[in-house]
């Protein structure tokens, strides 16, 4: 295992997490404190979604013409420029949007090559454990952001300068770690399915990261906003988020560790199981501090790990230009959950006050549905 490389891409990629914890929140509570509505919020909201589906369409060409290096520095520098021009955007929503699209169009290519990399550095027997530690080490920089908007206010330009400012680290973090060479799989060069293909060939994995980034995309950019709906104030309601990632960054790891010694598809349909009944309770909740603030890490906790279990069961499962294809279609399901999300739990907050909630949990039920026909599939492979 080439630790340097994990090092480098470990760090990297969790720039990305910073990168999204603190500008979607961001630029959700600034259009709130103007005045936007929820849907409008959840449209702007969505824009780095539909670059991130963008990108799984690029990631294959980028691998035959560019080095690694080069596809490494190009989407940290298109992160980095759309992150420091933020502060001038929201004069024109135009500039907005595109900006938002730049940074879904870096962040998708990063993490896509990024998991697809780790992936092939980890070994089977610790393969749970060093995915887990991508997932943390993620999250752990993904929650800064809300912490950062708590401290400092949505109205504060030092977020994004210091968002900026990781972003300058990354990008010599690169230069110094990730190599200078081809993506090269040797005689695992044929890919056996499309982008399109990987839902019939791994349909609960897809339900997976489907529902993570749906998850993702409305904790960060519409939990501030509904829980200030409910009275809790904004410095409050963006202490959630960052509880919420706290329960993903702090009980990966251990997750990782059982999937390393149990079977991964009964962890993974648990993980989805308590993530549904937390979202049908969360209404009720809410009239509970006491018990709230637990439940919310719970909450993070199971969801971040049906997207580490999802990873996990990818590495397992496919090699080669396979592995890189199925992350590509891992890019473009979180794309299609993150850009669904703000829009879905938008309008369900207009129809009813607790629509955001429900929508999660739908999401959550319909994952279960089919980690249940996985996992029975699993079972009856191991008995034969």
């Amino acid at each position: 295992m080439d630790k340097r490389f994990l090092a480098g891409l470990l760090f990297a990629v969790s720039v990305v997490g910073l990168s999204l914890g603190a500008t979607l929140p961001l630029v959700s509570l600034r259009l709130f404190e103007a005045g936007a509505g929820t849907l409008k919020i959840g449209i702007v909201s969505a824009i780095p979604a539909a670059g991130m589906m963008l990108s799984a369409f690029m990631v294959d060409a980028c691998c035959r013409h560019l080095t690694r290096r080069t596809i490494y520095l190009l989407s940290f520098g298109m992160c980095a420029l759309s992150v420091a021009l933020i502060e001038v955007a929201f004069s024109s929503v135009y500039l907005l949007c595109l900006l938002r699209l730049m940074l879904g169009i870096g962040m998708g290519i990063a993490i896509i090559l990024g998991e697809s990399w780790v992936n092939e550095l980890s070994e089977e027997h610790n393969r749970g454990k060093v995915m887990a530690l991508y997932a943390t080490a993620f999250t752990g920089f993904q929650m800064a952001g809300p912490t950062m908007l708590a401290l400092f206010g949505a109205q504060s330009p030092w977020v994004t300068i210091v968002v900026s400012l990781c972003y300058l680290l990354a990008l010599a973090c690169i230069v110094w770690t990730v190599p200078d060479d081809y993506v090269e799989h040797g005689e695992e060069g044929e890919k056996s399915f499309s982008l399109a293909g990987f839902f019939q060939v791994a349909p609960a994995l897809c339900m997976g990261v489907l529902f993570f980034s749906f998850f993702d995309a409305v904790i960060l950019s519409l939990l501030p906003v509904y829980a200030s709906s409910h009275g809790f104030a904004l410095g409050v309601a963006a202490l959630m988020v960052t509880v919420i990632l706290t329960g993903d960054m702090v009980f990966q790891l251990p997750l990782g560790w059982l999937a390393d010694r149990c079977e991964r598809t009964m962890v993974h349909l648990v993980c989805g199981v308590v993530a549904m009944l937390i979202g049908v309770a969360l209404p009720w909740l809410l009239q509970l501090p006491w018990l709230l603030w637990p439940m919310l890490v719970v909450l993070g906790a199971v969801a971040g790990g049906v997207y580490t279990l999802a990873l996990v069961l990818i590495g397992q499962q496919f090699k080669g230009q396979d592995l890189i294809t199925a992350n590509a279609s891992v890019g473009l399901l979180w794309g299609v959950g993150s850009l669904i999300g703000p829009l879905i739990s938008g309008v369900a907050m207009d129809m009813a006050p607790h629509g955001l909630p429900m929508a999660l949990a739908a999401v959550a039920g319909l994952f279960v549905c089919f980690a249940r026909g996985s996992n029975r599939a699993a079972r009856l492979a191991a008995e034969r």
